[in-house]
């Protein structure tokens, strides 16, 4: 719960601020297993990395051939994402508060967000999938989590939400192809990839 008169956002983005201030650089610079495992196969269009962080994901796809808009919270990791890479489209904005045009992305990438079980938001995120596109969900499995955790979205959260537009084509449970970040214990990735079909 905020404190009174502070905002859940002015929360969320202090804290994401500080962390990306508090060292040099924050994660590897390497693009999420998941990630790589799930999109390596599709064509390349319209791509809408969430939280993107210092930008690894969002570097991988354009470098592919993917035309990029990365979201993140924090204008100190998106500063030393766009210092890496041009030709991205980076957009510091609390998810909650972005507009985001309905059926523009050929694929919604959201990999390790912390998206709290909140229809609106997470309706926003599916309504901007265009139709034949993939919105790709990877968590940690709850299992490696503490329960405060409990509150946010796991694939089967997103999967229940789905109507006929979609099929799921990958909803579970799987080890980590890359080794969990220093001073974790994530030994397993949760992951939902879904196609749009009209």
């Amino acid at each position: 719960m905020a404190p009174s008169g502070e905002s859940e956002t002015t929360q969320d983005a202090q804290f994401w601020e500080d962390l990306y201030r508090s060292r040099e650089q924050v994660f590897s610079g390497e693009p999420n297993g998941v990630l790589v495992t799930e999109v390596e196969g599709l064509a390349p269009g319209q791509a809408l990395d969430v939280g993107c962080g210092e930008g690894a994901d969002a570097r991988w796809l354009a470098a592919r051939g993917w035309r990029v808009t990365a979201l993140d919270i924090s204008r100190t990791a998106l500063e030393r994402a766009a210092a890496a890479q041009a030709g991205i489209a980076w957009i510091c904005s609390d998810l909650a508060a972005s507009p985001l045009p309905a059926g523009a992305f050929d694929l919604v990438s959201v990999q390790y967000f912390p998206l709290r079980q909140d229809d609106r938001v997470l309706r926003k995120l599916l309504d901007a999938v265009a139709p034949g596109g993939t919105f790709l969900f990877a968590s940690h499995d709850p299992r490696d989590l503490p329960p405060e955790h409990s509150g946010y979205c796991q694939p089967d959260d997103i999967a229940r939400v789905l109507d006929e537009q979609w099929t799921v084509l990958v909803n579970e449970s799987r080890p980590r192809v890359r080794p969990a970040p220093p001073g974790t214990s994530h030994t397993r990735d949760t992951v939902l990839r879904a196609q749009r079909t009209s």
